[in-house]
């Protein structure tokens, strides 16, 4: 058993706090603009570093807007009687289905905008992205944030405000994503000698994320719909749709990766 007494605020300077939570946001897209542009100087993304700039800010705004919108999903309750508190990012409550909604919808913009592939970046993407959930995850630990369910293990959390051991469901998810983030690495790296087709790896994203929720939402404490929480029936959308899409079009890419 642990009690969980961590601060998340790193730094405070007068009325100005720099939290973790924040810093993710700031490490993901330093690190997305880091890895870009280095696939920008190999010559693999077609775009000048201007419009890598670009892009990054375009998905930045994806995410804090998507994030927090669907947080009405979450709890309808504070954000549909004070509507202004969805401006109030650093308060805590980033849906991560909303996120992910509003990083496509950016990088659609973005693509059309530009006249360039929208897969192909998407699959670029998806390593960077899956980091920054990770450590995000992490710091939802930090934050004390979207407790596990009850739990009496050895390696228990009580949680600020709770009186009951719980599992530490964040940490779960962050190593989750840290293990996806390594196989969606892997892809990448062999996207060059195997050449998969484009599209590959940003279903790859959609459908282990979506699988690695939908399990390890059982040990997170949720309101649940029909024995399934919001998180796990979105998640389920992303699983039969990813799963459909990499069988019906990607068939040849999993036999250059079992062939290999």
């Amino acid at each position: 058993m642990w009690i969980h007494n961590l601060n998340p605020v790193l730094l405070s300077l007068g009325s100005l706090e720099i939290r973790w939570y924040g810093l993710v946001y700031v490490f993901g897209a330093l690190f997305s603009l880091w890895w870009l542009l280095f696939w920008q100087k190999k010559g693999f993304l077609k775009l000048t570093k201007d419009e890598v700039w670009d892009f990054v800010f375009y998905c930045l705004l994806g995410v804090l807007i998507g994030s927090r919108l669907f947080m009405v999903i979450w709890e309808p309750g504070t954000y549909l009687t004070n509507p202004l508190e969805l401006l109030y990012f650093w308060h805590g409550g980033m849906s991560f289905h909303g996120g992910f909604a509003g990083i496509i919808v950016a990088t659609l913009i973005f693509t059309k905008k530009r006249q360039v592939s929208f897969l192909k970046i998407a699959d670029l993407m998806c390593f960077p992205t899956m980091i920054a959930l990770a450590l995000g995850r992490i710091a939802n630990f930090i934050n004390g944030e979207l407790v596990g369910r009850v739990f009496d293990g050895s390696w228990c959390v009580i949680f600020p405000g709770e009186t009951e051991c719980r599992h530490p469901s964040t940490l779960y998810a962050a190593t989750k994503r840290f293990a996806i983030a390594g196989w969606l690495y892997f892809l990448t790296m062999r996207q060059f000698s195997l050449g998969f087709n484009a599209g590959f790896i940003f279903w790859n994203f959609m459908f282990f994320e979506g699988l690695g929720r939908f399990l390890l939402d059982f040990y997170r404490e949720d309101i649940l719909y029909f024995g399934l929480s919001t998180g796990q029936w979105m998640s389920s959308i992303m699983i039969i749709v990813a799963g459909v899409v990499l069988i019906k079009k990607y068939d040849s890419d999993w036999k250059k990766i079992l062939v290999f």
